[in-house]
């Protein structure tokens, strides 16, 4: 998959263009169910309108998810934010706490089954947040390294990033894009501690997580 982080907001001719060369895989912030809470989460003002409708029209042409930031100021609307984001046609929604507010935003707020049907990423994130499992944070007992890094990858200019979390809490890139990178990340997961690194151990998701234990659950 090629794919792309967005609040959603250009033109309808840039998204065309992303999609004629190649793109396959839209990630919009949404973080509301209304105008004023959207446009604060996503960063523009006077577009929700057009944001909405581009959500619309790209989940008819690709796979596209919504992303939904959850904050203590806009707890209290989430029912209706997923609701409102699942009637906009997404192929799933991207349930993340923000790293300021990591407590259980889903126990309690109940997503309808039909809901979490269509989209399995909110339902797994559902189920862990029933089962009391934190969204974000390295255990001591949990596998230390991260091979994710050999299948995912994160471009910010002319960088590579172990992943666009890391890229977003200012962390150091492993390297430079070019004919050497996918060894430079290959060297970078087997010698870097991700447990002794700050913005790993704090902010690492439950799904990376899970991944690096199956893979070490596989090969070690």
């Amino acid at each position: 998959r090629i794919a792309v982080s967005t609040n959603g907001s250009a033109d309808r001719s840039v998204y065309k263009y992303l999609l004629k060369a190649g793109v396959n895989d839209f990630s919009v912030s949404l973080g509301a169910c209304c105008a004023s809470e959207g446009e604060k989460m996503m960063g523009v003002t006077g577009k929700w309108e057009k944001v909405i409708e581009n959500i619309r029209w790209l989940s008819k042409k690709t796979y596209t998810t919504v992303g939904v930031v959850v904050t203590s100021e806009n707890l209290s609307c989430f029912k209706d934010t997923i609701a409102f984001a699942s009637s906009l046609g997404v192929s799933d929604i991207r349930v993340i706490s923000s790293a300021q507010f990591n407590g259980n935003i889903l126990s309690g707020r109940e997503v309808s089954d039909d809901i979490l049907s269509k989209h399995p990423i909110l339902k797994y994130r559902y189920n862990n947040a029933i089962a009391g499992k934190p969204m974000r944070g390295i255990k001591k007992d949990n596998f230390n390294r991260c091979p994710l890094v050999m299948d995912d990858m994160a471009i910010a200019g002319e960088y590579h990033f172990p992943c666009i979390i890391y890229f977003r809490e200012q962390g150091d890139p492993i390297g430079k894009v070019g004919p050497n990178m996918r060894r430079e990340r290959v060297e970078w997961w087997k010698k870097h501690d991700t447990y002794k690194d700050k913005i790993c151990k704090g902010n690492c998701l439950d799904v990376c997580i899970d991944y690096n234990e199956r893979y070490a659950y596989y090969n070690f």
